[in-house]
């Protein structure tokens, strides 16, 4: 699975939670704060991610990412490690 299609599964758990981003352009470089999401929404974003992707994971491991590219790159070399 490649980056950009990461991306999107991640982009659409964000936009399926905070439905007013659903028009707003979502760059890499914004973090899911920067967005609006509170800590239980971001949770639940990466949890989703988590499912959809088919990966498994300590939520811990994903608490020091900054950024939406950061959770996209981790995400990736999950499913493809």
């Amino acid at each position: 699975m490649t980056k950009s299609e990461i991306f999107a599964v991640v982009t659409g758990n964000l936009r399926e939670i905070l439905p007013e981003l659903e028009s707003v352009s979502i760059d890499p470089q914004q973090s899911m704060r920067d967005l609006g999401a509170n800590s239980v929404d971001r949770a639940d974003v990466v949890l989703q991610s988590m499912e959809r992707l088919n990966v498994t994971f300590p939520l811990i491991e994903v608490a020091k990412i900054e950024n939406l590219q950061g959770l996209v790159d981790f995400l990736h070399a999950k499913v493809n490690g």
